[in-house]
């Protein structure tokens, strides 16, 4: 990644002014974590508790969606803004407000999420209700990039499906998109026909047709909301519908750990003298548990080394040690943090472990209880009868193609959690089809996650199936 490609993150505290105004106070010496939950007022005011993703097709307004409802433009990257399209993962919170004056569904308001718990209501001008803290996740829509969305799905707990009616539907990579959902087993999804102010009345009817037949035949019973994300028209609809998400259930009695999404230097080049560096910062969606200001954490693999053919195993690890010493969600200062949302953990690593996304595909979490570290999985395979989202050459309509058999010393690429590896099919067993893989970086995982496999195709990796962990070999940590 070049200086071009450098996002501009806000975690430097001398930055941040007066964000803990009118939010919920947390107290870490009164912390019960028996009496915390998505929903509590002290962990909503402060940190988005619901992850929800923008998935589809390239140029169908993911992330003027996600502008729409939260204000934030996910394109951060120097590259992005100039080409206008999403290449990173993009992440932006918003608080949903409703008053319970205003009709419906006027009475949904959304704004950022340093928003004072107390807020009138732009309309009537009563108190309004705290009813959700949203994290959204922008994913990339080109097909080069399906592996970024499929990281992006890993921690999503409900997904808007973007759908342009000015195009004709489905598109490749929204097919794509679909099975993905299915592989990540995400089960709330809502389709967004967007750019509606584009087409006529009759052509959107139309479309919308087309769409709920399709959802029909693959049994996905997902609303579809009509919009224009770019003039907010329904958007108040659309935050009806994500009001009514069930909440998640959360595991907070588990060890801590969190999923590592995004890594980085926070420190400016030329500024301050030795004593004032920061420490690394990881982010991420903690999965478990609860993560306290001054606790000490583990990340594993951590450091990784490879290792001579001559020695035991390709590679040795090391986890890394560190202890928090700054949690934050956006701007947002927290004393604790549960699972739900980007959560930025400051931490007392070197900066050049973290810098420039060096940590993503890690797991960090309480000590001495993080999964193993494995080189090579079995994982039991499922492929897809047929690939989709492939193209002719010429005429450029979608070709649909077999996919075939996996091949022994085939390469492929896998996704477990947010970890993106190349890997290498050394074995093949069938009834039930189990691939033996070796990976090309070690991976923390635990057994039974879900992966997703690819394969090379025209250049480009394009989704074929889907596997669970069977079993693999621990990696023993080195000297």
């Amino acid at each position: 990644m070049g200086e071009a490609d450098i996002a501009d993150f806000t975690l430097d505290e001398n930055i941040i002014i007066d964000t803990d105004k009118g939010l919920a106070r947390q107290d870490l010496s009164k912390l019960d974590v028996s009496k915390l939950g998505v929903d509590t007022l002290e962990v909503m005011s402060r940190q988005a508790t619901v992850n929800v993703g923008t998935i589809g097709h390239v140029a169908h307004g993911k992330s003027t969606v996600v502008k729409a409802l939260s204000g934030v433009r996910t394109q951060k990257y120097h590259r992005e803004a100039v080409m206008n399209i999403t290449i990173h993962l993009g992440y932006a919170n918003a608080k949903v407000f409703q008053c319970e004056t205003c009709p419906r569904p006027t009475c949904f308001q959304t704004y950022p999420s340093s928003q004072p718990d107390d807020t009138p209501c732009p309309q009537c001008g009563k108190s309004m209700v705290l009813k959700r803290h949203f994290s959204f996740v922008d994913c990339p829509g080109h097909d080069v990039l399906m592996a970024t969305m499929l990281n992006g799905a890993a921690i999503m707990d409900a997904a808007l499906l973007l759908i342009a009616a000015n195009e004709s539907f489905p598109q490749p990579q929204t097919l794509e998109h679909l099975k993905a959902v299915e592989i990540m087993k995400l089960r709330h999804l809502i389709v967004l026909q967007n750019k509606i102010d584009l087409v006529g009345e009759v052509h959107a009817h139309d479309q919308y047709r087309q769409i709920r037949s399709y959802l029909d035949n693959i049994a996905l019973n997902a609303p579809i909301v009509p919009i224009s994300a770019q003039l907010k028209r329904n958007v108040n609809f659309l935050l009806e519908y994500l009001v009514h998400v069930p909440l998640p259930t959360r595991q907070l009695r588990c060890p801590a750990r969190m999923t590592i999404v995004r890594s980085f230097d926070i420190n400016k080049p030329g500024e301050g003298d030795i004593e004032n560096l920061k420490g690394g910062v990881a982010g991420g969606t903690v999965t478990q548990g609860v993560i306290r200001l001054g606790q000490v954490l583990e990340i594993r693999p951590g450091l990784i080394k490879s290792r001579s053919y001559t020695e035991q195993g390709r590679f040795s690890y090391n986890p890394l040690r560190t202890r928090t010493v700054s949690l934050k969600a956006e701007n947002n200062v927290l004393q604790y943090a549960i699972p739900g949302g980007l959560i930025a953990v400051g931490t007392t690593l070197d900066p050049t472990l973290t810098r420039q996304d060096k940590m993503v595909g890690h797991m960090i979490g309480e000590e001495n209880s993080l999964p193993d570290v494995y080189a090579e999985l079995e994982v039991q395979f499922y492929l897809f009868n047929e690939m989709v989202g492939t193209k002719a050459s010429k005429d450029g309509k979608t070709s649909i193609k077999r996919v075939q058999k996996l091949n022994l010393q085939e390469s492929l690429q896998i996704n477990v959690g947010t970890l993106t590896a190349g890997a290498t099919v050394l074995n093949i067993t069938v009834n039930p089809d189990i691939a033996k893989l070796e990976l090309v970086t070690p991976v923390c995982c635990s057994l039974g996650e879900q992966v997703a496999i690819s394969r090379m195709v025209d250049n480009n990796f394009r989704l074929i199936g889907w596997g669970t962990i069977r079993r693999g070999v621990p990696m023993k940590q080195g000297a």
